[in-house]
């Protein structure tokens, strides 16, 4: 249940987001539980306090994060938690509703997908830079609030904006006018068939058979630790803290998982049970109110060599009868593809950080680019062999749909970019006109160190 790690960058990228929001989120508390000098404080803006210390840190974590490509003074980056320490306050002013079980929730599926990227909540705790877990919780629990706060009163503040077509061709004219209009890099889109592998009866009976066998041993006295630590297919239960999993019904685990740990009172073991990863059982080892401390050890069938080459033969003879044309690529998608979340889709991959079809070729899986860079429209890859992260195996060829080249932006190409680019903007301003305007009722203290600064905004109050 580990996701491979194949790019460390990517991490690197997660752990300094994740510092540069808690280094604006959690001055306040931090604040309230010490005594501060005077003149290590940069700002107050109502109640949430902003530290010398904390602006360097800021400044230094999103030059990092942009790999040196963006640098920022202090005075720009004081601005930016200004506005993000301004947003909070009235979000709280406002009363604007954020549910802490939700936040809760919210908090165990990262920090379950933290887990799963790392090995173990140790190496969490470790990357991240805590004393532990609960810890690391807590910081993690107040960074999400505030951040939520934010984001609902920017949409407050912006709910009603959007922008017409004229708006639109009127925005992209202006971009054009002074040359600033914007580079569109390298896109693809991709459409998959897919054959999954499934093991044999005999396999899954096995499996079932060994799980079964392994459920009256431990409840005849042997340890379930050591069971998972020597026969389980999760990678983590050998890594410290990676063999014990707590779960709440809110947490990013699959649906037959948490159905089996909330069935089963402290120190029971489940019957085995079936999901996307294999074939497990289960023992809750605690239950503490609405969380429970679960152990599992998990199987997964062996897939035979005739099962792999029979698989691998018929999704060559579908490829074969694509490029003769018997069958569109679309169709054999929907005929054959045993993959749910493309089968019905024509085969089309989403991007999952735009949620569109488009994959911009500088910012995808190293992988999948490697894979696919070098296809022409219209080409397809060869049958390989692949698996995903729950370990199912499958064989997949993948289309190159369209290949469209670096370019400057174009209004009918670009329509979608450039409406987008557009309501920002005015929601933006629409923003930064709320603040103007709320700053006059809060109460703000700007440190002397920073009367220097030219801010955009009026935070002095001179």
């Amino acid at each position: 249940m580990q996701l491979k790690i194949k790019n460390l960058k990517y991490l690197q990228k997660i752990k300094y987001l994740f510092t540069l929001v808690l280094v604006v989120s959690m001055t306040t508390v931090v604040a309230q539980q010490k005594k501060i000098k005077v003149d290590g404080v940069a700002v107050v803006v109502g109640s949430n306090v902003v530290l010398d210390s904390d602006i360097e840190v800021y400044r230094k974590e999103l030059e990092t994060q942009s790999d040196n490509k963006v640098t920022i003074t202090d005075c720009e980056m004081l601005e930016q938690v200004l506005q993000r320490k301004l947003l909070a306050h009235h979000a709280v002013i406002d009363s604007i509703e954020v549910v802490d079980e939700e936040i809760n929730s919210r908090v165990d599926r990262k920090i379950e997908n933290f887990k799963q990227q790392l090995g173990s909540e140790q190496k969490i705790i470790d990357f991240y830079g805590f004393n532990s877990i609960e810890d690391f919780k807590k910081e993690f629990f107040n960074v999400e609030k505030e951040a939520t706060l934010i984001s609902k009163m920017q949409s407050k503040i912006a709910e009603k904006i959007s922008v017409t077509p004229e708006e639109v061709r009127n925005y992209f004219k202006s971009l054009e006018k002074n040359g600033n209009l914007p580079n569109f890099g390298a896109e693809i889109e991709l459409a998959q068939i897919v054959l999954k592998i499934e093991p044999s009866k005999k396999a899954v009976q096995d499996v079932l058979a060994r799980l079964k066998e392994y459920k009256k041993e431990i409840e005849n006295g042997s340890s379930f630790r050591m069971k998972a630590i020597l026969y389980s297919n999760d990678p983590a239960v050998t890594t410290p803290g990676g063999d014990i999993y707590t779960i709440t019904r809110e947490s990013g685990f699959v649906k037959e998982f948490k159905e089996a740990a909330f069935s089963l009172d402290e120190g029971e073991i489940s019957e085995p049970f079936k999901t996307d990863f294999g074939y497990h059982i289960l023992k809750v080892e605690k239950i503490k109110g609405k969380m429970r401390d679960v152990r599992h050890i998990l199987l997964q069938p062996e897939i035979d060599d005739e099962s792999l080459q029979k698989a691998k033969d018929s999704l060559k003879q579908i490829k074969t009868d694509i490029i003769l044309k018997k069958i569109t690529f679309e169709e054999a998608a929907f005929k054959y593809s045993t993959d749910k979340e493309t089968k019905n889709n024509n085969g089309l991959l989403i991007n999952p950080m735009t949620s569109d079809s488009k994959f911009d070729l500088t910012r995808m899986d190293p992988t999948l680019y490697a894979r696919v860079s070098n296809l022409a429209k219209g080409e397809m890859t060869s049958v390989y062999y692949d698996e995903n992260r729950e370990g199912e195996k499958m064989y997949k060829i993948i289309l190159m749909k369209d290949k469209i080249p670096a370019h400057v932006a174009n209004l009918v190409k670009d329509y979608e970019k450039i409406q987008n680019l557009a309501l920002q903007k005015k929601r933006q301003e629409a923003i930064n006109k709320w603040v103007k305007a709320n700053i006059i009722d809060t109460y703000i203290k700007v440190n002397n160190t920073y009367k220097k600064c030219n801010f955009e905004f009026n935070w002095k109050k001179e």
